[in-house]
């Protein structure tokens, strides 16, 4: 059985909606992981805002505009008098749903409720279609197994054990349908793998059911060199590792979730990345096998802090280090890049929201110097064989960009170097032209 994952875009209108049945109908059984139409969860997002802020009209606003928007849609889905009308149905369900928000108190768990809603109406909009057009589908509730566990870590015994059970139920059925980003916390109540959690949804999928392969459908034909949206010139890579696309993933390819590669690697389920825009394109498959040594694609990250400490105990102290890491751990915010001299460490984080109460203890160690709207690029590939020349290679490149920090050599598929943000699209050419010849 296989898993595809098709993104907002992928069910962004009626007429994406038709286009998927080309790639979902036929004998071959997969589970299809839809998210919300897109700008959906964006509208909800503006929606329970509006809601905290204790402005019921402007809710009861935005939640007619999404309305309208979804009954547009579903006028132009589909053609059948029954299937328009259970449109028509589900849509007033969820909206009315959505407005008795309106007239009570608003809460941090109805918040996650209402996020829901995009993945609720994009799966059964589609399932309706195939309903009418006579393909046919199970309607699989996420919310009956996908489930986080105290830690809002997945928890994937209780989602492969809940699956199989929900699977058993349509033994003779080749196509389910279900919610991606979407699930229950350890105490039951309605929650989520945060945004971009449907490429997450469908590796854990994957997994649970050792599928044969988890496929990621955008509108992008693969994981490409660099970011298209910075750089010119880029080309898909069709073949990468577990650790290169994690990597690349984690430091801000946009295509893929960072956290999907993980359940998918542990059970060494193949991952394709692939186009709906352009099916027929090769794509990217990613798997547990190094076809290619060197430098194989780049990434950036924004919104980076970088934070320096210096102090006189460092020098040949045993445990600094470790009673700086615990001030990150209590705050859980995780570290990206650290590197060490005799007198001061230097590392960086991207979730700034903890960081005065962070400084606060840091500074019981030492001086504390701060330098926010920091990028890292971080340069992807296979340098486990002979390294000879990469580095070189890397540094010439960006011999004119300012760099602030620079990690090699504690992965053996990443260098990462820390610049200022406004530095990053500068980098992204630099590396593009220096490294893959493109002008």
């Amino acid at each position: 059985m296989q898993v595809l994952k098709f993104g907002g875009t992928s069910v962004g209108s009626a007429e994406r909606m038709q286009a998927l049945v080309k790639l979902v109908a036929n004998p071959h059984p997969k589970i299809v992981v839809l998210s919300a139409m897109s700008g959906t969860t964006n509208a909800l997002v503006e929606i329970a805002n509006a809601l905290y802020n204790k402005e019921p009209g402007k809710a009861n606003e935005l939640i007619k505009k999404l309305e309208e928007k979804y009954l547009t849609e579903v006028a132009k889905l589909y053609k059948a008098e029954v299937s328009l009308n259970k449109g028509k149905q589900l849509i007033n369900y969820h909206f009315d749903y959505l407005r008795s928000f309106t007239l009570d108190m608003f809460t941090s768990n109805e918040e996650k409720a209402i996020l829901a809603q995009g993945e609720l109406l994009s799966t059964a909009l589609f399932h309706f279609y195939l309903e009418e057009i006579g393909v046919k589908s199970v309607l699989l509730p996420s919310l009956n197994f996908m489930r986080i566990d105290e830690n809002e870590e997945p928890d994937l015994t209780y989602i492969e054990n809940n699956l199989q059970l929900e699977l058993a139920k349509n033994q003779e059925a080749n196509l389910f349908i279900t919610q991606g980003y979407i699930c229950r916390n350890a105490f039951g109540e309605i929650d989520n793998l945060k945004r971009g959690g449907s490429d997450y949804t469908a590796s854990l999928i994957g997994a649970a059911i050792r599928a044969e392969e988890v496929q990621i459908w955008t509108d992008i034909d693969g994981m490409h060199n660099n970011d298209p949206r910075v750089v010119n010139k880029t080309h898909p890579i069709h073949e990468l590792s577990f650790d290169e696309a994690a990597e690349l993933a984690y430091f801000g390819a946009k295509i893929l979730h960072p956290t999907c590669i993980l359940p998918a690697q542990k059970r060494n389920i193949p991952v394709r990345l692939l186009n709906t825009m352009q099916p027929q394109a090769k794509g990217t498959i990613i798997t547990s096998s190094n076809h290619n040594t060197g430098i194989k694609a780049v990434a950036a990250k924004d919104g980076i802090t970088a934070i320096n400490i210096k102090s006189g105990r460092m020098l040949l102290a045993y445990g600094f280090l470790r009673s700086v890491f615990e001030v990150f751990e209590r705050h859980k915010t995780p570290i990206d890049m650290i590197t060490t001299s005799e007198v001061a460490v230097s590392l960086t984080i991207d979730n700034a929201t903890n960081l005065p109460a962070i400084i606060k203890e840091l500074e019981a160690f030492g001086n504390v110097e701060i330098d926010k709207d920091q990028a890292i690029i971080c340069i992807v590939g296979d340098f486990s064989g002979e390294k000879k020349g990469y580095a070189n290679k890397v540094f010439d490149a960006l011999k004119e960009i300012p760099i602030r920090m620079i990690s090699y050599g504690g992965s053996a598929h990443n260098i990462s170097v820390l610049v200022n943000g406004d530095q990053k699209k500068d980098a992204l050419i630099a590396l593009n032209k220096g490294i893959f010849n493109y002008n």
